[in-house]
């Protein structure tokens, strides 16, 4: 019995010449592994090699066992499919850990079966979908927020009256004090935190109102370039570099400007407040291949926005916390920012994203499509 030692070895289909076979698979964007049934692989797809990080010069004429020793679930799967001749699928449990990063992955093993019956290995399928798991956490991101916003709105409009009461009776106080009065300090002292509680307190507003979008042709990397440009004039002495990296390919698309305006220079913002007197920040706009969206039953491409700084980065105990309301590292930040910049993204049917690293730096992504 010969068995497939090599991609390029793929048996002849009646009608097909065998580097055509060959070229369907290396087509397919999911990973395909065939692994014989003494558990050696004998075809590895590119797809495959993008996924799990390693070569196809690597992994052919490898066990399978041995390459991916680290995955348990996906050894399992395998494993029974070669054992026992059926189909099995897990799209919920699998993880790859080659690359260094924990990708999670849905698998499906099918066997491989000639002719006559005889089983003769199996055949891996391997889809990334870290994309799929990204959106869901943004749905539930969303729906937290949602409710959370209902309530906030509720509060917010119970403490402002009694807020302007609590303020009107300050001032009217200080109007009664002499100039010289120790008393008129704590007037002054009272005035401000009312003002920072109202503040807050629009903050919240913001949060829970349904605004509605104004929709218009938006030029996206005038807001960015125009946010920037104020930025560099408001830091002053620090010394920080800005850089762009446009593409200049990116049309109009139908956003909300004066939303996108709040929601790129808070990011700008935290991304300067984060480095101190000291760094570089990067603005880069591209179009992505990877995510799409139905629009009018056609499939729209997404456009994203990258501010990336090379601050000493957000903890990792943080970083799931960051959209969370009140949750701020600022001494005086509320803790709104992000939220709000949460529910911006996903009123545009966007996302957003954050990557970081101690002592590297952070990265925030911003995706939302391209609908023109």
């Amino acid at each position: 019995m010969s068995i497939m030692t090599t991609s390029d070895h793929v048996p002849e289909m009646p009608g097909f010449p065998g580097d055509y076979v060959t070229t369907v698979i290396d087509s397919v964007g999911d990973g395909v592994i065939v692994v014989g049934s003494d558990g050696v692989i004998t075809l590895y797809n590119p797809a495959a090699e993008e996924i799990t990080g390693f070569s196809r010069r690597h992994a052919l004429g490898t066990a399978f066992e041995k390459l991916f020793s680290l995955e348990t679930t996906l050894l399992d799967v395998v494993t029974k499919t070669l054992r026992t001749g059926i189909t099995i699928s897990d799209h919920e449990n699998v993880v790859v850990r080659s690359t260094g990063k924990v990708k999670p992955v849905a698998v499906t093993c099918y066997p491989l079966v000639l002719a006559d019956g005889e089983h003769i290995g199996a055949i891996l399928t391997i889809k990334d979908i870290t994309y799929i798991r990204e959106l869901e956490a943004a749905v539930r991101q969303a729906d937290r927020l949602s409710t959370l916003g209902t309530l906030a709105a509720g509060l917010a409009h119970e403490v402002k009256n009694p807020l302007g009461g609590i303020k009107g009776a300050a001032q009217l106080l200080e109007q009664e004090l002499t100039p010289d009065s120790e008393m008129r300090e704590y007037t002054r002292v009272m005035i401000r935190e009312t003002e920072r509680i109202d503040r807050i307190m629009r903050e919240l507003l913001d949060l829970a109102s349904p605004r509605g979008l104004k929709l218009s042709p938006v030029n996206l990397h005038k807001v960015l370039g125009d946010i920037m440009l104020l930025q560099k004039q408001a830091i002053g002495s620090r010394d920080i570099t800005f850089f762009k990296q446009f593409d200049p390919s990116i049309p109009p698309i139908m956003a909300d400007e004066e939303m996108l305006i709040r929601l790129f220079l808070n990011l700008v913002r935290n991304s300067i407040d984060a480095m101190g007197e000291t760094g570089s920040l990067t603005v880069v706009s591209r179009v992505l291949s990877d995510y799409s969206m139905s629009q009018n039953d056609r499939r729209s491409r997404m456009v994203a926005v990258e501010v990336i700084d090379d601050g000493p980065g957000i903890p990792p105990e943080d970083l799931e916390n960051i959209w969370t309301p009140f949750f701020s590292s600022k001494p005086t930040g509320t803790g709104l920012g992000l939220t709000i910049c949460h529910k911006i993204v996903a009123e545009h049917r966007g996302m957003i994203k954050v990557e970081s690293d101690m002592g590297h730096g952070t990265r925030f992504t911003v995706l939302l499509p391209l609908v023109q």
